[in-house]
């Protein structure tokens, strides 16, 4: 489903970009239009999407013809691709624009090989990431403990049955309903949140409950030896309903909600009322 439209500023041109299937598809041609010297960058992208098929590259694949508005105010289909796909667009242009971005590329793609030999690196590159975004030291650290304390969750659902995606949300979900009455996506709405990661836009008390509610989840499943996503949701629905107690109880000895819509988008931090109705 096509969400929004927007349109983005690069080297004083525009590159139109819409929301599909939860996450930004760019106009290929708007991109070339930048990055190419050309008179014609429609033309230009045709002969290079001829070019890519014939020698039987998949990145065309990425690529989704998708309605945006055209020059003359009318929406037309436009070949669009995601980050990912542009990026491997990216790769098949000879450009002297394009090479600072294959460098970037071959950069990223060295730390990251550097990373799985020394994870040490990967911690300090995303606190790193963090403190570049404006996050306090203190909150960093509750993020990266709750990413440990998920990724224990999420390896013994493993082991323990649950193997499609679709069971980690459905798990996951149990976990968060009982513990702030809300499900993934209703939290990421109330905090005006899209693609982005919610617990990156939850306050420290937040992330606490949605870490109580998964650490104790893991206790309950190992200490039941629960197998197969029936009993993996029991453990996960009492999991969330102790950290959802917890919750209720912070509320009314602060008088305070600990839910709440304030996120860390840019120019976009929202500021409520924390007294709890």
């Amino acid at each position: 489903m096509n969400e929004v439209t927007k349109v983005s500023i690069f080297n004083n041109k525009q590159v139109r970009k819409i929301f599909f299937n939860n996450d930004w598809y760019f106009s290929v041609i708007d991109v070339c239009s930048v990055l190419v010297e050309s008179s014609d960058p429609g033309a230009y992208w045709r002969k290079l999407k001829q070019r890519l098929i014939a020698e039987g590259s998949e990145v065309v694949t990425f690529c989704h013809g998708l309605k945006l508005i055209a020059s003359d105010g009318k929406k037309r289909k436009t070949d669009c691709a995601n980050t990912e796909g542009m990026f491997r667009i990216l790769q098949s242009i000879p450009s002297s624009k394009v090479e600072p971005f294959k460098i970037w590329l071959a950069r990223v793609g060295k730390e990251r090989i550097d990373e799985i030999e020394n994870p040490e690196l990967g911690i300090q590159r995303v606190k790193s990431i963090y403190e570049k975004k404006g996050y306090g030291k203190d909150w960093i650290e509750k993020r990266l403990r709750s990413t440990a304390i998920r990724h224990k969750l999420t390896d013994e659902w493993l082991e323990r049955g649950a193997k499609k995606p679709i069971d980690y949300a459905i798990l996951t979900n149990d976990i968060m309903k009982g513990a702030f009455h809300l499900t993934v996506s209703e939290h990421k709405k109330l905090k005006d949140l899209r693609k982005e990661n919610l617990r990156d836009h939850m306050t420290d008390l937040e992330l606490i409950i949605a870490m109580l509610g998964e650490a104790t989840t893991t206790q309950l499943s190992q200490q039941r030896d629960s197998k197969g996503v029936a009993k993996l949701r029991k453990d996960a629905k009492d999991g969330g309903a102790v950290a959802g107690r917890t919750r209720k109880d912070i509320e009314q000895q602060t008088g305070k909600a600990v839910i709440s819509k304030k996120n860390f988008l840019p120019g976009k931090k929202v500021k409520i009322s924390e007294k709890t109705e």
